[in-house]
């Protein structure tokens, strides 16, 4: 894809660090607090725009390039043409990391169809916008596999195309959210129009039937979870059959376990769902076990894919 409106990568040394943490917005470096974007950005009157989040650790970002390719996806569905490219995109998260200082974080890539016209209408929306940031987590030392309680969220995913992007839209998993939270819950899982599972407000779901692990087709109204991706190869490795099925949450009940995938924490456990408890298969940290390993791997140079 021709890039008409690129805007070149500054050096390092171009804006001095900032105490409070720096975000990169449309070519340049800033501090956080002088960071702006218009008031008529698409991405704020709209939602018209994708991100990506990304794991890093140990000052690397983790699948960095399954997200890249997801995002270009995206962004020829919106047809939005992206002003950087992959190996700039690269460069500059490398960047800011090393001038926040944060080798355990999360990087969010964000990019918006920028300004135009008023209306829904795309014309003159020629400038995108990018912003890239990093927000910091706990330390990985001594980590131990999360657990986090469900409940069902009374708001329903739309299966289709939409779904298979990462769009800026996310008012439907903001409200599940907040129905998590009044219900003291850690996430919502969310149901498609037809009463079937498709994926919790903010991961992918997986549950174990009879050794075999099992998560919704995106078809059913899941995002292409890359976190997903992944741990559908790590099965794979491991020797766990893997299958593409839904049905109602009572699937979650019934089964051996379940669990939670996010780029931001990885893999998380299921251990309720609506007050009832879950029930736990070590299958599941057999999984997690593996996904750190490779985690680890990965913030040495190696491969993605385990060994």
């Amino acid at each position: 894809m021709k890039l008409r409106h690129a805007r070149r990568v500054p050096r390092a040394d171009a804006i001095e660090s900032s105490p409070e943490g720096q975000v990169f917005l449309n070519g340049r470096f800033a501090a956080v607090s002088r960071a702006k974007i218009p008031v008529f950005d698409r991405g704020f009157l709209y939602g018209d725009g994708l991100f990506e989040s990304v794991r890093v650790h140990r000052g690397r970002p983790f699948l960095f390039e399954r997200h890249l390719r997801r995002l270009r996806e995206g962004a020829r569905w919106l047809r939005l043409d992206l002003p950087f490219t992959d190996g700039e995109l690269r460069r500059v998260a490398a960047e800011l990391l090393r001038r926040n200082h944060a080798p355990e974080s999360v990087l969010r890539l964000q990019v918006s169809r920028g300004t135009g016209s008023r209306g829904y209408s795309i014309e003159g929306a020629n400038s995108p916008t990018t912003v890239m940031s990093v927000h910091p987590v706990k330390s990985t030392r001594g980590i131990r596999l999360r657990e986090w309680r469900l409940i069902t969220s009374s708001h329903r995913v739309q299966a289709g195309t939409a779904t298979l992007i990462k769009s800026s839209n996310k008012l439907l998993q903001v409200l599940a959210r907040v129905e998590a939270g009044k219900q003291n819950a850690d996430e919502a899982l969310l149901l498609n129009a037809s009463g079937a599972i498709a994926e919790a407000a903010s991961a992918n779901v997986f549950w174990i039937e009879g050794g075999a692990v099992i998560t919704p087709p995106v078809s059913a109204g899941a995002l292409r979870g890359i976190t997903r991706e992944f741990v559908l190869e790590l099965c794979g490795e491991l020797g766990l059959g893997t299958r593409e099925e839904t049905g109602p949450a009572d699937r979650l009940l019934e089964a051996d376990g379940s669990f939670l995938t996010l780029s931001s924490l990885g893999i998380v456990e299921a251990a309720a769902l609506d007050g009832a408890k879950l029930r736990r298969s070590p299958i599941v940290r057999r999984i997690w076990t593996a996904y750190r390993a490779a985690l680890d791997r990965a913030s040495r140079g190696a491969a993605d894919r385990p060994d």
